[in-house]
Order: structure tokens, then sequence, then C-alpha cells
């Protein structure tokens, strides 16, 4: 993908990627654009007062994936503690939302897809943030 070659040719990266990282930056993004999808489709259903839990976590969920590939994304001045933070806060965010939609999979394809793009991303933020170790300055 284009985030991995553009990672790779960054002056402070100079080709050295950190390959989990770029997989979390990646899904993090496909599960912010999910997410928001999963929430607008919510709000399209006839029921809708029974999904307003998904709906919050949907948009919960995006917003903190999106920031997540946003902060991981950055290497000029790379502060690996927040990164790491971060990729912990997305993961618990994605399995919380994730959660919640495949209480509605069964009924709803876009809570199928959505929970499983979540679970994806859990994954790998979660291998990711394993990859970091903070220096101590």
């Amino acid at each position: 993908m284009h985030i991995a070659s553009m990672i790779g040719s960054h002056p402070h990266v100079q080709g050295e990627t950190n390959e989990a990282l770029i997989r979390a930056i990646e899904e993090a993004y496909a599960c912010a654009a999910t997410c928001r999808i999963c929430a607008d489709a919510c709000l399209g259903e006839s029921m809708v007062s029974d999904m307003v839990q998904c709906i919050r976590l949907d948009l919960d969920c995006a917003d903190i994936c999106a920031a997540t590939g946003a902060v991981g994304a950055r290497r000029t001045g790379s502060n690996e503690a927040v990164i790491k933070w971060m990729l912990k806060v997305c993961a618990e965010a994605c399995a919380a939302c994730a959660t919640e939609c495949e209480k509605h999979a069964g009924m709803h394809e876009h809570c199928r897809i959505c929970a499983e793009a979540c679970r994806r991303c859990e994954d790998a933020c979660r291998k990711a943030a394993d990859t970091i170790t903070p220096s101590r300055a």
C-alpha cells in the first residue's frame, strides 16, 4: 500500500520500517471508514432506537482509529510512548465496537462487516503495540 511506501521514504525512517505498525495504521484507517459507514447504516435501520449503542461505539471507534492512524504515521519527532498508548486504546475501542456489532450481525450485514474490520484492527494494534519499546529520555 501507499502507507508503507510513504513511511519507508521518510528521511527519519530511511527504509527501516516497522511492518506491524504499518499494518496497524492501514487497519486503523480502514476500520475508521468502516465504522463510519456502519453508524450511518444503523441510522437507516427501521428500529434505529435499538441501534443507539452500536452507533455510539461505531463513532467512538472511528474517531479513535483515525487518530491512531494519524499519530502512528508521524515519524518526525516520533513519541513512541504515545504511539504505544494510542495503539492500546485503539485495540480496546475496536474490541468494544466489535462486541456490540456482533450482537446485531445476524440481522444487519453492515454490523457483521464492521465487527470483522474491528477485530482485524484490534489484532493489528495489539501486535504493533508489542513491537514498540519507548525510550526513556
